[in-house]
């Protein structure tokens, strides 16, 4: 999505064509497609070779380990994103400095409550968390 953004922004800084809004579109179209066409062409090419080795030891344990290092990136970011959303005045040199953002972690309670017990769809989540914290802010600003 940013790399999308950011070549609509592109298209138009640039003006590739006279129209603004499809200068953008088309800024879109190149920086998303190229971005994520060496991702496909790579799966294309490699994926076959990837499951026949399926049960062959020396190619498995180095996806585990990569398998193992994804899920510890995804588990930072989560950490750095809840320390910034719990404590929105922190830094490095005062980690949990007030305020604390109860709202925030009862929005993050709850949605994990509904995805892990209740099964609840994750679009359905993320879209009652955007118009719960929408709402907060609102009132806040407005307070």
């Amino acid at each position: 999505m940013v790399v999308t953004w950011v070549g609509y922004l592109g298209g138009v800084a640039k003006t590739v064509v006279a129209n603004p809004i499809a200068a953008g579109f088309a800024g879109a179209a190149v920086a998303t497609f190229f971005t994520f066409l060496p991702s496909f062409l790579f799966i294309l090419a490699v994926g076959p070779v990837v499951e026949s080795s399926r049960n062959d030891l020396k190619f498995t344990a180095p996806l585990t380990g990569v398998t193992a290092a994804v899920v510890g990136v995804i588990m930072n970011l989560a950490v750095f994103f809840a320390w910034h959303t719990f404590f929105p005045k922190a830094t490095g040199a005062t980690p949990f400095v007030a305020p604390f953002e109860w709202f925030a972690v009862m929005v993050a309670i709850g949605a994990f409550v509904a995805l892990w017990k209740y099964k609840v769809d994750v679009m359905k989540v993320i879209g009652v968390c955007a118009v719960l914290g929408l709402g907060y802010t609102l009132a806040m600003g407005a307070m």
